[in-house]
């Protein structure tokens, strides 16, 4: 093979690949706590109507866009019983069911944590905003957030966000220190 076919055949390859890696998967992670946060009367899970039990309920809201359609998958993990909503271009807590996409509570119920989520089509330069809420007002806490699809746009968290994740990192140090000084 002489140089300029190398060459060429090098280009092509070079450029296939960056494509692909441009479409990879990419998934972001987002920490967060609804405890002492703003309240709203949330949605039921068909945003149908407001719900009778999840009045006063604090919450938390992400808006995002993403910059390639298509499906993402969505999952809190919270250590009280979480329901999360998805609206699209826009979120208004003094009328929960406008515009919503999706909603889940209970994706997994167990006895230490409780896990809410979905998976849904997004379009690329689209708004979305997730809400993490609880099930009824004495539902809150910390909680995680993985957002996983095409590609994924999320704001900087909140000053907060920082001092919960650096706790977070603090606990596992604290953790494996203890790990090791019993071996």
């Amino acid at each position: 093979m002489n140089l300029r076919a190398f060459a060429s055949a090098a280009a092509i390859t070079l450029s296939c690949t960056l494509a692909s890696l441009a479409q990879a998967a990419t998934f972001q992670v987002i920490p967060g706590d609804t405890t002492g946060a703003s309240t709203f009367n949330r949605a039921l899970s068909d945003f149908s109507a407001l719900s009778g039990v999840g009045t006063d309920n604090p919450y938390t809201a992400y808006t995002f866009t993403v910059s390639v359609s298509g499906d993402y998958i969505f999952n809190t993990t919270a250590a009280f019983d979480s329901f999360v909503f998805l609206y699209q271009n826009s979120f208004d807590p003094a009328d929960a069911t406008a515009n919503g996409l999706a909603a889940n509570d209970d994706l997994i119920y167990g006895s230490s944590f409780y896990a809410s989520g979905f998976e849904v089509a997004l379009t690329a330069g689209t708004t979305y905003v997730y809400v993490v809420t609880g099930f009824d007002p004495t539902n809150y806490g910390a909680y995680s957030t993985t957002i996983a699809g095409p590609a994924v746009t999320v704001p900087v968290p909140e000053v907060q966000t920082y001092l919960m994740m650096a706790l977070g990192l603090c606990g596992l140090a604290v953790l494996r220190r203890r790990q090791f000084s019993e071996r």
